[in-house]
């Protein structure tokens, strides 16, 4: 038998998926640089010299910069054991929960109501996308090693609980947005490895237990207020629903080709706040269309297709949970994000994976990526054994 010659590096590198997310980051880093146009400017100001706005485009600088140290540690985590994680999984798992408890003390910063970052000088830190993170992988690790026996009901109080702790720290922000991330994230995963449709029940009746307590002695006002804002933006449309009502405009104003990057009139006003982040996918659509959602929405529907066929050659039922479960971690973020830009869900402070702004956000969600890329390198490498 010939001995088997390794892969290169460009051999064992899923180049489909890393274009697609390439260019999901360049239609983010383009509505970025698109806003950064408007900042303390106005449109009748465009034609000031490239020494006066260059302080406006900070936010775009440091998101180029983000996504390149994201793109560097993406094909470095895809070039490693990925098993060796799944080792250090619940040491990772503690250390994230610290994290979100010691966010909660005078450690922690405030910005925009919630409690959920650490400063370092002008750079912030959200460790809840750490716990994305490495709650993936003791997900993964669970489902491997109780695919067998996680019917019973036992096994779901215990991964129930796995994922109960990070759920209440986080909401205690409040951060009920990437809380209701970590919840759902554990709930669709779980009710695809397990038999029991009891299940069902008793968390659907949680759900709804736990839902009427986080009104009462858990939601901020501001947040009770987006939920009645969601029945009917039309409540407030000047307060609690002033972002729906201007996102559905914005969205409804781009039309076929879109008004050109820089002359959207909702996002160069401000009109639409937080445009770099919750709602940047309204930026999309007012400034580039129907035709650049068709596009954004078409690299989202080819990531979870390309995210799909590495499930089915994973090489060992670990890289199988764990493919699974990064998909559905993005599939959620982006389901949530475009719902709520476009008027179908409230505004729950979730930003779109690779395209929004945002250091944390961007650099875990390529880290993600890169593990995937890793489970595809070794189910190339398994199969090539085989034969």
């Amino acid at each position: 038998m010939l001995p088997i010659q390794p892969l290169s590096i460009f051999k064992r590198t899923d180049w489909l998926l890393s274009t697609v997310i390439i260019l999901l980051a360049v239609f983010g880093l383009a509505a970025i640089y698109s806003i950064a146009l408007s900042q303390n400017l106005g449109l009748t100001d465009l034609s000031a010299s490239a020494g006066e706005m260059t302080g406006e485009f900070l936010n775009f600088k440091k998101q180029l910069a983000w996504l390149i140290i994201g793109l560097a540690l993406m094909f470095f985590f895809a070039n490693f054991d990925y098993h060796y994680l799944q080792k250090v999984s619940w040491l990772g798992y503690l250390l994230s929960l610290i994290l979100l408890v010691l966010v909660l003390t005078p450690l922690g910063s405030t910005l925009r109501g919630t409690r959920g970052w650490f400063s370092f000088g002008p750079l912030t830190f959200q460790p809840v996308e750490l716990t994305k993170v490495f709650l993936i992988i003791v997900l993964a690790d669970i489902y491997c090693r109780w695919s067998r026996i996680i019917n019973q009901f036992k096994h779901l109080l215990l991964i129930g609980l796995v994922v109960f702790i990070p759920f209440v720290l986080t909401l205690i922000q409040p951060d009920f947005g990437s809380a209701m991330v970590l919840f759902f994230t554990w709930l669709i995963s779980f009710f695809l490895v397990t038999k029991n449709k009891w299940h069902l029940v008793f968390i659907l009746s949680s759900i709804i237990l736990l839902f009427l307590t986080s009104w009462f002695f858990v939601f901020a006002d501001y947040q009770k207020d987006r939920i009645r804002t969601f029945v009917n933006p039309a409540l407030d449309p000047l307060g609690s629903g002033y972002n729906v009502q201007q996102s559905i405009i914005a969205v409804g104003a781009g039309r076929l080709a879109g008004r050109g990057l820089g002359f959207g009139s909702q996002s160069q006003l401000k009109f639409i706040p937080e445009s770099q982040t919750d709602f940047i996918f309204s930026v999309i659509a007012e400034e580039l269309g129907f035709i650049g959602v068709i596009m954004v929405l078409g690299f989202f529907v080819f990531l979870f297709y390309r995210l799909y066929k590495i499930a089915l050659t994973a090489p060992d039922d670990f890289g199988l949970f764990l493919v699974i479960l990064v998909a559905i971690l993005i599939f959620i973020q982006v389901f949530i994000n475009i719902g709520m830009n476009i008027g179908l869900l409230p505004v729950t402070g979730i930003s779109l994976p690779f395209v929004s702004y945002g250091g944390s956000f961007i650099i875990v969600m390529l880290i993600l990526v890169g593990l995937v890329m890793n489970v595809y390198k070794s189910g190339l490498i398994s199969r090539r054994q085989k034969i």
